[in-house]
């Protein structure tokens, strides 16, 4: 629409009132913060491999463990089990997002689930959010994969929630391009870092409770 037919259609307005307010608004949301926007990450790579193979590594146990984490449970289907174990070791409930599920799958090209914070932030665990992954074939042995993350609350969890998987879903991203540069992801030493400050964990715990015991 020109400029000149704009504002004799606006000309009705302006009579009625209503122009005042319509301006006002305008200018109201002009000045909004960029926070009161929905916000969500977005995170891409290129990987060298076929969409196919992509897709498997996102869509089951050996793809997940061979880039994003030591152990899953993977169930590719709407509804389905999309449970991924940081650290399998730990209690049920701890191990990462443990009660994660597949929301849609368009394959080989998409694939959503939800998602939850980790255990070190229980408020916003207790929440969930949503990961949209999209895998475009650029040619026969080359993947962009396109990563999306939204429904974020504000303040607080978070925000470091927010944070946090802003620097995390660069590593696994870059992970998956590893993995098909020069072989999956050998989490021996991740693993160990993990009993390691388990054992330390028990070992203060035992301290701790010999210290407050009752002396004979």
């Amino acid at each position: 629409m020109q400029y000149s037919a704009f504002w004799r259609a606006f000309i009705p307005w302006q009579r009625s009132g209503l122009a005042t307010l319509a301006l006002l608004a305008w200018a109201l949301v002009g000045t909004l913060p960029a926070h009161a926007q929905e916000r969500a990450l977005n995170k891409e790579v290129l990987v060298a491999a076929p969409q196919a193979a992509v897709w498997q590594a996102w869509t089951s146990r050996d793809g997940i463990v061979s880039f994003f984490a030591p152990d899953a449970v993977v169930d590719a289907r709407v509804g389905g089990a999309f449970h991924i174990h940081f650290d399998p070791g730990a209690p049920p409930g701890l191990k990462g997002a443990d009660d994660s599920r597949f929301l849609a799958l368009q394959a080989p090209r998409m694939l959503s689930f939800d998602w939850n914070a980790p255990p070190s932030l229980p408020e916003a665990r207790a929440q969930r959010t949503f990961v949209v992954v999209r895998l475009h074939a650029v040619d026969s042995q080359t993947t962009r994969v396109t990563l999306h993350h939204t429904g974020w609350g504000d303040g607080g969890e978070w925000d470091r929630a927010y944070a946090y998987f802003d620097r995390v879903w660069g590593a696994v991203l870059g992970n998956l391009k590893k993995r098909f540069d020069s072989g999956p992801q050998d989490w021996t030493a991740w693993l160990g870092q993990l009993e390691a400050a388990r054992q330390r964990a028990r070992t203060a715990a035992t301290a701790a409770s010999a210290a407050s015991a009752p002396s004979r």
